[in-house]
This record gives structure tokens, C-alpha cells and sequence, in this order.
């Protein structure tokens, strides 16, 4: 099912700037000691939305993305910003020697929104951040749990009934491919799809890589509805209840949003 977010990226942009004011401005800001005049670090930035709000507010902040489409989006959504240097985009792999060089201990607050699910080898990229935070600086990480009924972000799909059907990623890869190419999907998706299903990233195993990589968690939500739901479906955003949020595994299940604030 195409909604207007998969092919618009002005859409895509407007619900990341929404999202970010409502949502990730009160959580993030109210696990900070600082709470103006930080440099942040936004990587995977996609069309910038994120960082808007935090512009906003008088931050100044370095968008890293390796899409070069996105990266172009976003150059031309913040220009004001760039303008008046309060803000850089960057294409290049957060990895890249360059990178590391220019921008080693300098952020006081790292973003990744809908991000680390996307990348591989989470437990040397977890740790591997803590070399671009001053100290004492702390990592926003928002993210779907894998287990959850869309953590395959099989919402992609072009078939309208496998966009919604829930749970159908946790399938064995062979069976899971072989629905996806009965139900018509173009092998593009049907990579896309399982280079997810690679990488995605359960609450359990997060707060592991988390606690063996020396981070401590500031402050931490889950969400039964993620709060992009608003934006994207006008779904109203609620917060997982306590006593499930508490039960290890089975929260996977159910909770389709998590927010963690993480201290180096």
C-alpha cells in the first residue's frame, strides 16, 4: 500500500518536523541537564525534519546521511539554516576516516530516529558513537522492536492486504520471500524487506548492547502506538501500560515504538 510519506518526501519531512516538536523535543529535553546551546549530531537524518525543532530553539546541529537523494532533500528543506551555519548536511558513512576526524568529541546529544534497526553490526556501532559525544553527552535512540507487528516495516509493501498483515516478517526467510513473491512484490522490496529482517533490533538485545557497551539509560518510554502514527495514519499515540512494559519479550510484541536516552 503506497501512502503519500512513500513517495512524497515533503510529506515525509512535515511529519518528521511534527513528530520531533511533539514528541522527541519533551522526552529528549527533559533528560538533559543542558538544555540550549547543544550540538547535535543527527545521523540518518533522511529530509532533516528531526532536527527542526531543536534549530528552533537556538541548537546547532550536523545531519549525516548516506542517501545522497536525502541528503539533497534535506539541503534544500533547511536552507535558511545552512545560510545562517546553524546547521550541516552531510553525505558520507558515519564510519568514514573523515568523519571521524572533523567531528570526534563534539556533540553534546546524538540523534537516531528510526535508525539503528536499519544498521548492521549494532554492537560495534553502539559503542563506536561515544567517540563523537563530549563527555557526558547521551544518544537519543527511538526505534520499532523487531518483534513488533510491523518491525519488518513490511508496510512498504505494495500489496495493500501484506502492508498490513501483521507478523508476517517473523516468517523463516525462505517462506517469508516466497509471500512476498506470491502476493506480487517487486524483488526491490523484497530485499529491501529482508535486509530489515538482518538487522532489526529487539528491546532485549538494545538494552544488552546498551549495558555491555557502557552506556547508562537516562530515561526511557514505550509506546503501544507509536507516536508517528498520528502523522502518518491518525492513529492517537499512546504510551505502553506499566505492567506490560515490564514483562521481558512479551513487550516486543506489543509495543511498536520505544524512546531510550543513553549516557556515555
Amino acid at each position: 500500500m503506497t501512502l503519500a510519506q512513500h513517495t512524497d518526501y515533503k510529506v515525509r519531512y512535515q511529519q518528521q518536523v511534527d513528530n520531533a516538536r511533539e514528541f522527541l523535543i519533551p522526552f529528549i529535553l527533559s533528560g538533559l541537564e543542558k538544555k540550549k546551546d547543544l550540538h547535535i549530531l543527527d545521523i540518518g537524518c533522511g529530509e532533516g525534519g528531526v532536527l527542526i525543532p531543536f534549530l528552533e530553539q537556538g541548537n546547532t546541529a550536523v545531519g549525516i546521511e548516506l542517501d545522497e537523494i536525502k541528503a539533497g532533500y534535506a539541503r534544500e528543506l533547511l536552507a535558511n539554516y545552512i545560510t545562517d551555519d546553524k546547521v550541516e548536511i552531510i553525505n558520507k558513512n558515519i564510519y568514514d576516516d573523515e568523519a571521524l576526524k572533523e567531528y570526534h568529541g563534539k556533540f553534546d546529544l546524538i540523534i537516531l530516529k528510526d535508525v539503528i534497526e536499519h544498521i548492521p553490526r549494532q554492537e560495534i556501532f553502539i559503542p563506536y558513537m561515544k567517540k563523537f559525544l563530549k563527555p557526558g553527552g547521551q544518544v537519543f535512540f527511538g526505534f520499532p522492536p523487531w518483534y513488533m507487528p510491523h518491525g519488518g516495516h513490511q508496510q512498504v509493501c505494495n500489496n495493500k492486504f501484506l502492508s498490513m498483515l501483521p507478523y508476517v516478517h517473523l516468517l523463516p526467510n525462505p517462506l517469508y520471500k516466497g509471500v512476498l513473491r506470491m502476493f506480487g512484490e517487486h524483488q526491490a522490496i523484497i530485499d529491501e524487506l529482508i535486509e530489515v529482517k538482518s538487522t532489526g533490533i529487539s528491546i532485549e538485545r538494545f538494552e544488552k548492547l546498551v549495558k555491555t557497551s557502557g552506556y547508562s539509560i537516562t530515561n526511557k518510554t514505550f509506546f503501544l502506538f507509536n507516536p508517528i502514527y498520528k502523522y502518518k495514519f491518525g492513529i492517537k499515540p499512546r504510551k505502553q501500560a506499566d505492567i506490560i512494559a515490564g514483562i521481558p519479550w512479551f513487550r516486543d510484541f506489543v509495543t511498536t515504538c520505544v524512546y531510550y536516552l543513553v549516557r556515555s
